[in-house]
C-alpha cells in the first residue's frame, strides 16, 4: 500500500517535471528572437553619492545572476550632480561593460533619435 502511494507522488512529480521543462523550452524557442536586440534602461540621477552604487550593484546583480529579461544595456544620466556621483558611475561602468554613463543633453539626444516605426 504505502509502495503504490510513494510510486504515485514520484510519478506525478516526474510528470509535473517534465512539463515544466518542455513549458521552458517552448518560452527560450518563441521568445529568443524577440529578445535579441534587447531592452535599454535609463536612468537619471542627481546628488545621489550616497545610494547610487547600492542601488545600481543591485539591479546588476538581479540582471546578471537572476531571472530578470534580457538587459541590452543600462544608460544612467548624471543630471550635473554637484558630489561625487559622476566619479562613482565612472568607477562602476569600469567594472559592468553593459552600464554606460552619460549627461542629460546625450539622452536626450538618443530618445529623440529613436524611430517609433
Amino acid at each position: 500500500m504505502w509502495s503504490f502511494v510513494v510510486n504515485g507522488v514520484l510519478w506525478t512529480l516526474a510528470i509535473y517535471g517534465l512539463f515544466e521543462i518542455i513549458k521552458s523550452i517552448m518560452y527560450i524557442c518563441s521568445y529568443t528572437n524577440l529578445r535579441s536586440d534587447g531592452i535599454y534602461v535609463i536612468i537619471a540621477v542627481k546628488n545621489q553619492e550616497t545610494k547610487i552604487e547600492g542601488f545600481l550593484r543591485g539591479i546588476l546583480f538581479r540582471l546578471l545572476y537572476g531571472k530578470e529579461e534580457y538587459i541590452k544595456d543600462i544608460i544612467v544620466a548624471d543630471l550635473d550632480s554637484k558630489d561625487n556621483t559622476l566619479q562613482i558611475l565612472n568607477k562602476l561602468q569600469k567594472d559592468y561593460e553593459c552600464l554606460k554613463v552619460s549627461n542629460w543633453k546625450e539622452c536626450e539626444e538618443l530618445i529623440n533619435n529613436i524611430d517609433m516605426n
